[in-house]
């Protein structure tokens, strides 16, 4: 009874290699901004800034839904007991269609920035600053990406068992260890691309 769940646990160690990965994003962003800060200071104006903190708000209320169908999937309630409009009667499975929706929404401004960011000059091979800010954020988007993959796999989990069990709820918990994690990671990356520009 006391010993951890091991599907947390190599998640947990799974997750410390993606935060090892990403720290040498950050690495490589730091370097090359030091080497050519020239780049940030022709660059960095063109970022939406604005829209950048709506996008990223988008992306951590949907941690808040993550987090709402985790307590619902831990106390065994898969999906909703009552009619549709009645939120409290809602399981996991509608909180991480919500979810799903709002990292839908985030990838969709994700895809927007890139359209504009193109059009204004900058892309992965213009120089240095469009190498290392579509590497970043194109990897926490794919990131993202998986994300939603894995969230299609837990809601579709729910239409395929009677029972909703105790090992069927450690999958939402480890999945949403996965969406806290890149949110954070975000958080980190908004924060260094488009306020310490």
């Amino acid at each position: 009874m006391t010993r951890p769940n091991m599907v947390s646990v190599g998640t947990i160690v799974w997750l410390s290699s993606e935060l090892m990965f990403f720290a040498g994003l950050f690495a490589m962003y730091f370097t090359i901004r030091q080497v050519r800060p020239d780049l940030w200071a022709e660059h960095t104006p063109t970022l939406n800034v604005p829209f950048a903190a709506a996008n990223t708000t988008v992306l951590v209320i949907s941690s808040v839904w993550c987090q709402l169908g985790v307590y619902k999937a831990e106390h065994g309630q898969a999906a909703r007991t009552g009619s549709f409009f009645n939120v409290g009667s809602w399981g996991m499975r509608e909180w991480y269609v919500l979810t799903y929706i709002f990292g839908a929404l985030f990838i969709g401004g994700q895809v927007y920035e890139y359209a504009h960011l193109v059009h204004d000059g900058i892309t992965l091979s213009s120089d240095g600053y469009g190498s290392v800010f579509y590497l970043t954020t194109g990897f926490h988007g794919m990131h993202v990406t998986g994300g939603l993959i894995a969230f299609l796999l837990i809601i579709g989990r729910t239409f395929t068992t009677r029972h909703y069990s105790h090992a069927q709820a450690t999958g939402a918990v480890v999945t949403s260890y996965y969406w806290h994690f890149v949110d954070v990671v975000w958080i980190a990356l908004f924060a260094t691309i488009y306020l310490l520009k």
